[in-house]
């Protein structure tokens, strides 16, 4: 199963003209700077902008194809929508805008029950509340159960944090992570955060100028220092791994994944758990050798794949483990970086100063 996409379409100094064949469920993130398309390519995907030339299949469903001469409306298709803003009805109460479009799908096709989405997002005690009496993440989860119960087939979530401060985004960001775990719907999650997408995202989309630069599960892409995510200031790197023991006198983990381990904070979590940990360029330091008598607990056996002095002051590296299949990213000085001769192929250890578990 997959959601298979090409789209076509002239404006005035800007073509889209994006091709994607994306997993049939988890989250994949469309990522860029402003200008790149992402909107576009999300309102094409709905049916609310008319592409010049014009593909969508969803799972088997076949929303567009302009060579068969086929389009289905906006207002048939089984979507889900979230955008920046909540856009709930003021007039209404939170229970009677989830009602409003729970109604209109036929109770044989519902997907998700009522009572299960309004526990997903942990909404039960606002069904009563009128939206004006809602912070905006409250509104926010709201908007996400009304589109959750219209039983989509495909949800489309547009910069949904993009209007929230920074207290509200961490406030959501977990429920969104369950919406993640729980539903098998696939998400197209437009953001111009890596921070949200390294929490939430399976599958990475690089819209450049209309154009799509690249497109790979979330771990492969993160890393590659010809891309834009390692050079921003929250660069990190995601890394699936699985939960292999527990120490409880220290309120530990050991987080086990191709090449290595951590130690992590206490995860509530069975023996052989599939668990993701972000890892952030800012907390990986080199050492020629295995360090001793040192503080940090987490210490990784690595080669350098590749160096770029990115800033005058710092560079960028990019490791791997002795297989391949895990890098890392370190920020580090320059003058580090030269002094301890660092070169493409050298065998080091990188010291992890913080593992963040995200799933």
């Amino acid at each position: 199963m997959s959601v298979r996409a090409k789209f076509t379409k002239q404006f005035s100094g800007f073509t889209l003209d994006a091709v994607l064949e994306l997993p049939g469920k988890g989250v994949s993130a469309i990522f860029g700077d402003s200008g790149s398309g992402k909107t576009t390519l999300l309102r094409c995907v709905a049916g609310l902008e008319r592409a010049d030339s014009g593909f969508l299949e969803v799972n088997g469903a076949l929303w567009q194809d302009d060579a068969r001469g086929v389009f289905v409306p906006t207002h048939k298709r089984a979507l889900g929508m979230v955008f920046q803003e909540s856009s709930l009805f003021p007039h209404l109460s939170v229970r009677a805008n989830l009602e409003f479009g729970w109604k209109r799908v036929a109770p044989a096709q519902r997907q998700v029950a009522f009572d299960e989405a309004v526990a997903l997002l942990d909404i039960g005690h606002l069904l009563e509340r009128m939206p004006a009496n809602l912070s905006g993440g409250e509104r926010q989860r709201a908007a996400i159960v009304r589109a959750l119960l219209t039983s989509p087939a495909l949800l489309l979530m547009d910069e949904p944090l993009a209007s929230l401060d920074s207290r509200r985004k961490q406030e959501i960001l977990p429920y969104l992570e369950r919406l993640h775990d729980e539903l098998a719907i696939p998400v197209l999650y437009v953001s111009h955060s890596s921070n949200e997408v390294a929490r939430l995202a399976d599958m990475l989309v690089l819209l450049e100028r209309g154009k799509v630069a690249a497109a790979a599960p979330l771990e492969q892409l993160l890393p590659r220092l010809d891309l834009p995510f390692a050079h921003s200031a929250e660069a990190s790197v995601v890394i699936p791994a699985t939960v292999a023991a527990h120490d409880d006198g220290y309120g530990l983990s050991r987080v086990e994944f191709d090449g290595g381990a951590f130690w992590v904070g206490q995860v509530a979590r069975p023996l052989g758990s599939r668990v993701r940990v972000n890892v952030a360029a800012r907390d990986v330091s080199i050492a020629l050798a295995r360090p001793h008598d040192s503080s940090i607990l987490n210490s990784v056996a690595v080669k350098v794949v590749a160096i770029d002095h990115d800033q005058s002051n710092s560079s960028l590296i990019q490791l791997a483990t002795g297989n391949g299949e895990t890098r890392l990213l370190a920020r580090v000085m320059r003058k580090s970086a030269v002094e301890l001769g660092l070169a493409p192929g050298m065998a080091v250890h990188a010291q992890v100063k913080g593992v963040a578990l995200l799933k």
